[in-house]
């Protein structure tokens, strides 16, 4: 059964000059070529952080609305002194049981490494929101290298390859635990 899934693609870098849009960008126009989601773009950095609270968020709808909205998500991050920034946890720890039972994939970027530390961060950090993780994702070595001076992949055939498979099986698990969270709503056990 085929399905449109609302996938919110959240930006993980709030840096002046950050590379995270030109990488956003790539993935943005992947996710709507595919014809399977309705996109929404969350990025931390039109908000005004205060501790782990946002001061500012979209006025018409807020943070925790467009996260519940959300069937799937697909995180952005640079990998910052092997880690991630900041204010993506900031954002994720905003919410709570908005992120329950629903699927998270990932696309990465940085230098050696292509972000994969801090993906491998963020798998943690999302398994105690029960969400699942998905195994497949994007990452970008060297990304600085691989996109031309107007944001165009120099060579892009690999990495359309690894964001087809990756969107693939982030649609079914959010058709899935759609379909579940349907029929029987998750809870946590007290």
């Amino acid at each position: 059964m085929e399905s449109n899934v609302n996938v919110a693609l959240i930006y993980g870098s709030t840096r002046k000059g950050r590379f995270c849009d030109t990488v956003a960008r790539w993935a943005a126009e992947q996710i709507s070529a595919s014809g399977k989601f309705s996109l929404e773009v969350i990025d931390p950095a039109t908000a005004l952080w205060s501790g782990n609270e946002p001061q500012k968020i979209d006025e018409s709808v807020s943070l925790r609305q467009r996260i519940a909205h959300a069937d799937a998500f697909i995180v952005v991050t640079p990998e910052y002194n092997h880690g991630y920034p900041a204010p993506l946890k900031a954002l994720i720890d905003s919410v709570g049981s908005e992120w329950h039972a629903k699927p998270v994939a990932f696309v990465s970027y940085g230098g050696v490494s292509g972000g994969l530390r801090a993906v491998e961060q963020l798998r943690q950090v999302f398994a105690e929101l029960h969400t699942v993780t998905v195994r497949d994702g994007v990452s970008f070595s060297s990304a600085w290298e691989q996109f031309d001076p107007g944001g165009m992949l120099t060579t892009p055939e690999s990495a359309q390859k690894s964001m087809a498979v990756m969107l693939a099986r982030l649609h079914w698990w959010a058709v899935a635990l759609r379909s579940a969270r349907n029929a029987m709503p998750f809870t946590q056990a007290a």
